[in-house]
């Protein structure tokens, strides 16, 4: 399968001056976050409400900032969460993609 990516919006829905923004998003059911570079979140203004410890895929621990909560949009569904402040590209994990009941299309690479 190869990776599938899809447009999303995020949004502080505590700061409702702050426009939303749309990225590009790597759709991934295995990680369970949504997860978001630091430029996002300073963009948003999300506030740091801990320290979460994981280990990323090559087997490393570390620590990276849990903020929120972040609304976030794929089409006409939508789910209010916390991010995980982490890489340099938006991935889009199991979880919100649960609460939005998106699934994932392999034959058409789309959710």
């Amino acid at each position: 399968m190869g990776v599938i990516t899809t447009r999303i919006t995020l949004s502080n829905p505590k700061e409702n001056a702050l426009s939303p923004i749309e990225v590009n998003a790597i759709v991934d059911t295995g990680p369970l976050h949504l997860c978001i570079p630091e430029h996002n979140a300073i963009q948003l203004q999300l506030a740091e409400m801990r320290k979460r410890e994981l280990t990323v895929a090559e087997g490393r621990r570390t620590q990276c900032p849990y903020v929120g909560p972040i609304q976030v949009n794929v089409g006409n569904r939508g789910c209010f969460t916390g991010t995980l402040v982490l890489g340099e590209e938006v991935l889009l994990g199991a979880l919100p993609m649960e609460d939005m009941d998106r699934v994932i299309s392999p034959a058409r690479l789309s959710v």
